[in-house]
């Protein structure tokens, strides 16, 4: 997480995204600014659908796509909605530490069983399920598949500006993070 870049005053915030609706996004839920009103959504913000997670933000601000580890894979068409209908044009994809989208396998008996006593499956069912899905849920390290989910999202929506951000769990925070070449 040597990577990440604090935002504790405005200065903070990188060059590109000053005066942008990221900027704002960092403003209002890191800095305390003032929230404005907001008649339609300024950005798009793509986040993991954890629980511990909350954005401090005025309402109409933004659309919201919560998937599991901020994958947007399969929250494409909702993504394109934001851009097309909703005109937004701007992106914040935010992952966090602690994610359990991390390292699923480890997870194979909890979500099963839970499968199993929760929701009324049967065993072999619930196993099946897990199969065959955690390969495509699975996103290895936190930062890094952001980093990757970052590019892939750039390289399919070219005019849209995407900020890569991590939300600590222990802080609440937001986090920039700065981007490598790969």
């Amino acid at each position: 997480m040597d990577r990440l870049i604090d935002i504790q005053k405005n200065e903070d915030i990188l060059p590109q995204y000053q005066n942008t609706p990221i900027a704002k996004l960092l403003q209002y839920h890191n800095l305390g600014y003032t929230f404005e009103e907001y008649q339609n959504a300024q950005l798009l913000i793509g986040m993991c659908m954890d629980n511990r997670k909350h954005m401090n933000i005025p309402d109409n601000f933004a659309y919201i796509i919560r998937a599991g580890g901020a994958n947007m894979r399969y929250s494409e068409f909702k993504v394109s909605y934001a851009f097309s209908v909703g005109g937004v044009k701007h992106m914040a994809l935010i992952g966090h530490n602690h994610c359990a989208m991390v390292n699923l396998v480890d997870r194979k008996n909890l979500f099963v069983d839970g499968l199993v006593e929760n929701a009324g499956w049967p065993k072999k069912q619930a196993e099946d399920h897990f199969l065959q899905f955690a390969p495509l849920f699975e996103i290895g390290g936190e930062l890094d598949f952001l980093c990757r989910e970052t590019r892939r999202l750039r390289f399919r929506y070219p005019k849209i500006m995407i900020a890569p951000m991590m939300y600590l769990v222990e802080d609440n925070k937001l986090y920039l993070v700065e981007e490598t070449e790969e």
